[in-house]
C-alpha cells in the first residue's frame, strides 16, 4: 500500500480503516483531497460525523481531544516524525518527534505559516450533532521545521493519516493506513506507508 500525491488536484481519498472494531466500532466519513505544487502541499479533509466537538482555543493544544483530522509524516529514515494534528476549527498542533513522547513542538511561527481555512470558523464551537465539517490547509514545505527541504516535489516520504476524537461521546480511531496494535495508537511509525511527491 502506497499513497502517491499528484501535482494537480484529483480524486478524493477515504480515511475509513477501522483498526479496532470491538471497542470502536464507529467509523465517521472522512474524504480527502490532496495535492502539491511544489511549494506547497494543499488538504481538503470533509467529514460528516455523528458528533462534532470544537473546544481547543488554542494552535498546540490538546488537539486529539476534539473532532481531529491528523498527517503524520516522515520525510527521511532518522527514526522522527511530523505530526500535524487538526481541529475541526482549524486549531493545529504539530511537533517533531521520535514517538509518543520526546516532541519538540513547532513554534508559532511555523505554525502560522500553515494557513487553514474552517467551515464553522476559528472559534470554539462545543459540541454539535449530526456535524459535517470541512477544512482546507495549505502547508508550505517549511513546515517540515526540522529540515531544509525546499520542494515537495519528488519527496518520498513514509506516513499515514488518521481522524479521531477522544472527548466526543462516541470515540473514533480510524485510519487511512492499517495500524496493527491491540489498542489505538496513532504514534506507531512502523506502520507508516511510503507517500510519494510527484
Amino acid at each position: 500500500m502506497q499513497l502517491r500525491v499528484p501535482r494537480s488536484r484529483g480524486e478524493s481519498l477515504k480515511v475509513a480503516c477501522c483498526n479496532w472494531p470491538n471497542e470502536y466500532p464507529y467509523v465517521p466519513e472522512v474524504d480527502l483531497t490532496l495535492w502539491h505544487d511544489g511549494d506547497f502541499l494543499y488538504l481538503e479533509f470533509n467529514v460528516s460525523e455523528r458528533y462534532t466537538l470544537g473546544n481547543v482555543k488554542d494552535d498546540n493544544g490538546e488537539c486529539w481531544t476534539d473532532s481531529c483530522v491528523e498527517l503524520f509524516i516522515a520525510p527521511d529514515d532518522n527514526g522522527y516524525y511530523y505530526n500535524f494534528e487538526f481541529t475541526c476549527t482549524g486549531k493545529l498542533l504539530l511537533g517533531y518527534r521520535p514517538g509518543r513522547e520526546g516532541a519538540e513542538i513547532a513554534p508559532l511561527s511555523v505554525i502560522d505559516s500553515v494557513k487553514r481555512e474552517a467551515s464553522l470558523g476559528t472559534e470554539a464551537v462545543g459540541l454539535i450533532e449530526n456535524g459535517r465539517w470541512s477544512l482546507k490547509v495549505q502547508l508550505p514545505i517549511s513546515a517540515l521545521f526540522k529540515h531544509n527541504l525546499t520542494s515537495w516535489s519528488g519527496l518520498r516520504a513514509k506516513g499515514n493519516i488518521y481522524k479521531c476524537g477522544n472527548n466526543l461521546p462516541e470515540r473514533h480511531f480510524i485510519t487511512y493506513a492499517p495500524i496493527d496494535n491491540p489498542k489505538p495508537d496513532f504514534h506507531r511509525p512502523e506502520f507508516f506507508i511510503p507517500i510519494e511527491f510527484e
